[in-house]
């Protein structure tokens, strides 16, 4: 609990220091090339080709929210990695600020490790060559985290929100940032800004044929100095199947690095097998 508590803290200044400099109105809507439709994804018979896999509707046919993976059988953990940016914060890049965390990247591709980023579409415009070859990494995979940051709901930790007509158009419009920079086969999921999520942006995200992952162990890396402390939370907290949520940018948060390279070793010794999230919800039932 008090794990959960010091997180939710944490997160909620990110999400104050990452929009205090950002407009408070939802970003302008773009016609943007469309997310992989689900009704474009075959049965899950159909052969990798088809497509990465993805969940069925949710109840009333809403958009599906995945959590974690398979608890028996393999001991299979996704790292996942989110990448913010707001939409105003390119004066701050250019002031030298990093929104980007080379040196994360670097330690990922050192220990192999397989991992999703989810990359706001502000995040691969202001870093192209990065998105790019993190796109065409084959130890990675890209998914959308929204344009510029935005939450999907009201109150969600101080970020300003993207009006309901919106959201469809915010989450395409990210698509667009990453096939601008080079990324034309980024994943049919979607991530979204501080977890903050309700039914009214589960059905309207529904035509954008998203599965919407969020996770079960929660790292607190979110402005963190002790990189001890964030570790041991995540290995107290990770179970088979599990999805942890880090970040990818330095300036929120300076461990992650450090991070990555303690847990990465311990996970392994204790047996878990790193993947990326599409194995897992392939693992658990999703359709190709």
């Amino acid at each position: 609990m008090i794990t959960r508590v010091r997180h939710l803290a944490a997160v909620c200044a990110l999400g104050t220091a990452l929009t205090a400099l950002a407009a408070c109105s939802a970003p302008d809507p773009v016609r943007a090339p469309r997310a992989v439709p689900r009704s474009a994804v075959a049965s899950a018979s159909a052969s990798p080709a088809a497509g990465p896999p993805t969940l069925a509707p949710g109840p009333a046919g809403l958009t599906p929210v995945f959590e974690h993976g398979p608890r028996s059988g393999d001991r299979a953990v996704a790292l996942t990695f989110d990448a913010d940016m707001t939409a105003d914060q390119g004066p701050r890049a250019a002031r030298g600020e990093r929104f980007d965390n080379p040196g994360l990247i670097a330690a990922l591709r050192e220990l192999r490790v397989p991992a999703t980023l989810f990359m706001t579409g502000r995040w691969a415009k202001e870093y192209p060559r990065q998105a790019r070859s993190l796109g065409r990494d084959p130890l990675f995979e890209i998914a959308n985290h929204s344009y510029s940051h935005y939450a999907y709901t009201e109150d969600c930790y101080g970020l300003p929100t993207v009006d309901e007509e919106r959201m469809r158009a915010d989450v395409e419009r990210a698509y667009a940032a990453f096939r601008a920079a080079g990324v034309h086969d980024a994943m049919p999921y979607f991530r979204f800004p501080g977890g903050c999520h309700d039914t009214r942006a589960l059905k309207a995200l529904v035509p954008a044929g998203v599965t919407a992952v969020q996770w079960d162990v929660v790292s607190g890396d979110a402005f963190a100095t002790d990189a001890r402390a964030v570790a041991r939370d995540v290995l107290d907290g990770v179970r088979p199947g599990s999805v942890v949520v880090l970040h990818c940018t330095l300036s929120a948060a300076p461990t992650t690095e450090r991070v990555v390279r303690q847990v990465v070793p311990e996970l392994r010794r204790e047996g878990y097998r790193l993947v990326k999230v599409s194995e897992l919800i392939g693992a658990s039932g999703g359709r190709r």
